[in-house]
């Protein structure tokens, strides 16, 4: 069995509207005092409160007339927050996230139903504290004989309501393919494939950005605090919506092409977060998604029977001729096509990227190759940075 969210817009009733805004905003509350129970507690006496405490903290908070409203809403989400914020916490002392930040009314919110605070009736979807179910748009059928897990209701900070419906299904692999591939990751072209063809990047930040730039000026002139300023932030949410939607829509589609026309996939592990530190390069790497191409490739190998290789961001794909073998010692940026000097075979940079991913990936899938360059230090040896500090290990 595997997990399989399906999420859908839903219109509430003003009741339902004025109930899930409850919900959330009681949710907010006792996530940011809980978060800020915690940190006092550890920087004042150096004591770590686990979840169990802070629900103890809940039950008292409930008791005192300052808070009584936290008893009209929902005990579930509020709990389900106390073990967002466990796990949030959990992340941080392992390395894996930044230390939590306190949540924000403007950024919309979300409330997390189990089922205990839900009913699941001839298809329709009622709500704890709610007679009425919700009015969704079921732009796609939940598979037969599936019931919700869990219920996510989020309203995002362009108004907008969803609702996230987490259920356990069977998901068939997809018939075996005899085709391989190799995808590099460009700017000027997406995706780069071993095939020879190329996908040009959707650019949907570039196509809204003269009306993004229009609205945060708007936005800008506005009074803060009054309503206008409210009316203009929301446009700037929208405008933000819609590029996100169009760039999720574009990958969506194109990992779907990827996953069902190919048994192996090989892609490289790229450092993002240091390529966005390019001024110049920053914004069309964050407009291109290379970090959620990569993410969706691999939970939809994992779903149809896949293989996705992912291969060491030290590998010379660029500057190593596909033909031959032999590598270049400088490839700059700007040049995008080159002669290999021992074979004389020409290269257009990307394609040959992509040929070389595909043939290390294959290298690695068959005998585990170690496909990082001869010159490179051993792996586990820690590395000096220019100011002398180390770094952690590549793994």
């Amino acid at each position: 069995m595997t997990q399989k969210s399906f999420k859908y817009r839903f219109y509430p009733t003003p009741e339902q509207e004025t109930l899930l805004r409850k919900t959330m905003g009681c949710t907010r509350l006792v996530y940011n005092r809980a978060l800020a129970a915690r940190t006092e507690a550890w920087y004042e006496r150096q004591e770590r409160v686990g979840y169990a405490q802070t629900s103890s903290l809940l039950t008292d908070w409930k008791k005192q007339d300052e808070f009584s409203f936290l008893n009209d809403v929902s005990c579930v989400p509020l709990q389900q927050g106390l073990r967002h914020l466990q796990t949030a916490f959990s992340n941080f002392f392992a390395g894996r996230a930044r230390y939590p930040n306190f949540r924000k009314k403007r950024n919309g919110g979300s409330a997390e139903f189990t089922k205990s605070a839900f009913k699941w009736r001839d298809g329709k979807l009622f709500l704890a504290k709610s007679s009425e179910a919700l009015d969704i748009r079921w732009s796609r059928a939940i598979p037969d004989n599936a019931i919700p897990s869990t219920v996510n209701v989020k309203l995002s900070s362009s108004g907008r309501w969803s609702v996230s419906l987490l259920v356990d299904i069977e998901i068939e692999p997809l018939p075996e393919s005899p085709n391989s591939i190799g995808v590099d990751l460009g700017i000027t072209s997406l995706v780069a494939l071993s095939t020879g063809q190329k996908v040009a990047s959707s650019k949907s930040f570039k196509a809204k950005r003269n009306k993004l730039r229009i609205a945060q000026k708007s936005l800008s002139r506005k009074q803060k605090g009054s309503n206008n300023r409210h009316k203009s932030r929301l446009k700037v949410a929208k405008v933000h919506a819609q590029i996100s939607d169009a760039r999720y829509d574009f990958l969506h589609k194109l990992t779907t092409r990827l996953v069902g026309e190919n048994q192996t996939i090989a892609v490289e592990d790229l450092a993002v977060k240091n390529m966005m530190k390019n001024r110049k390069l920053s914004l069309a790497i964050s407009d291109a998604s290379w970090g959620e191409l990569v993410r969706q490739l691999k939970y939809k190998c994992d779903w149809y029977g896949r293989t996705l290789i992912v291969i060491d961001r030290w590998f010379p794909s660029s500057k190593r001729c596909s033909s031959c073998g032999h590598i270049v010692d400088k490839l700059p940026l700007n040049v995008r096509e080159w002669d290999c000097p021992k074979c004389g075979a020409h290269h257009d940079r990307d394609i040959n990227a992509s040929k070389n991913i595909l043939a290390a990936g294959l290298a690695v899938s068959v005998c585990g190759a170690n496909i990082r360059p001869y010159n490179l230090k051993v792996k586990r040896q820690l590395q000096k940075t220019r100011k002398g500090r180390k770094q952690k290990p590549k793994s």
